[in-house]
């Protein structure tokens, strides 16, 4: 399946008579700059979407940083873009399309047929030569009618079995992974049995998408098969999301643990493993260490 447009085929399809709806998720996690970026450039038509408030629930530590948002609220807030019935949707951050995965994986989730990724983001239409404009878009409602539920999801309760009868892929940085920091969360570690795979190793050195070929023997080589279940979480949902648009890429399926660390981490008595093996883990409170960099793997 594929689910990504490229900036050329994306400028063909705005100038053809029924044009995609564009969205603009730009976000940092820790910084809240990603609508003043939006009002200085972005792609022509493009509407913003707030990913902390459009895009996820109030953080409550029993669910984490980026709960889901409830089915009402997401539905409001994409009738709110503009998004009418059969529209294709195109969403696109600053580049590695970490958090567009999320409102394309919402918008799944929620029934939408056709929604893309501008691959490379941003970044891929600078560098195709197109034009930006500025300032804010404020379409007229729609009238999309969206439901819940598309896309498989697993929880706290049931998360460790798919490490134990399948592939969780952990999507974080390695050093959080290993546990040897922890930015944001509670724990450092990651939960047992998961085996690590940064969302940034999804992509090229230009920061497009590997190929189907090479993303598909990447997880295979994780054990990622039809037959067995697969999930993915990260610090909070979001990179997750990206690993679960790079398995679509690849023709593989994963179930998204909105959750992700930032649940499992302050849940009491959770077992946490360390190091770089997947290993078997124990419970308690790790040593959270600390970094000189920026969160990543939100």
């Amino acid at each position: 399946m594929d689910i990504l447009i490229s900036a050329p085929q994306l400028k063909e399809s705005l100038d053809s008579p029924h044009p995609p709806v564009l969205l603009d998720v730009r976000w940092t996690l820790g910084a809240a700059d990603g609508k003043d970026k939006y009002l200085h450039g972005h792609l022509p038509g493009a509407v913003y979407v707030d990913l902390d408030t459009e895009l996820s629930a109030p953080a409550v530590p029993a669910e984490g940083r980026h709960p889901l948002p409830a089915p009402q609220a997401f539905a409001e807030a994409a009738r709110s873009w503009g998004l009418n019935d059969g529209d294709t949707v195109v969403v696109y951050d600053h580049a590695a399309g970490t958090s567009a995965a999320r409102a394309w994986w919402l918008l799944r989730h929620a029934g939408w047929k056709d929604v893309r990724l501008l691959d490379g983001g941003l970044a891929a239409w600078r560098a195709a030569g197109l034009p930006l404009e500025s300032g804010p878009v404020q379409p007229l409602p729609g009238t999309a009618d969206l439901s819940w539920g598309h896309m498989p999801v697993v929880g706290l309760s049931d998360v460790s079995r798919v490490a134990d009868e399948g592939t969780l892929i952990d999507a974080r940085a390695p050093e959080r992974y290993r546990g040897e920091s922890e930015p944001v969360d509670s724990r450092a570690g990651h939960i047992p049995g998961a085996r690590n795979r940064p969302s940034t190793d999804n992509l090229a050195a230009d920061g497009t998408f590997r190929s189907p070929a090479e993303l598909r023997a990447a997880f295979e080589a994780l054990g990622v098969r039809p037959d067995r279940p697969a999930a993915a979480y990260c610090g909070s949902g979001i990179f997750a999301s990206h690993e679960v648009a790079a398995m679509a890429q690849a023709g593989l399926s994963a179930a998204l643990y909105p959750g992700s660390w930032s649940q499992w981490s302050s849940t009491p008595d959770t077992p946490v493993a360390v190091g770089a093996d997947p290993g078997s883990g124990s419970s308690g409170s790790g040593d959270p260490g600390s970094s000189a960099n920026p969160p990543e793997n939100g």
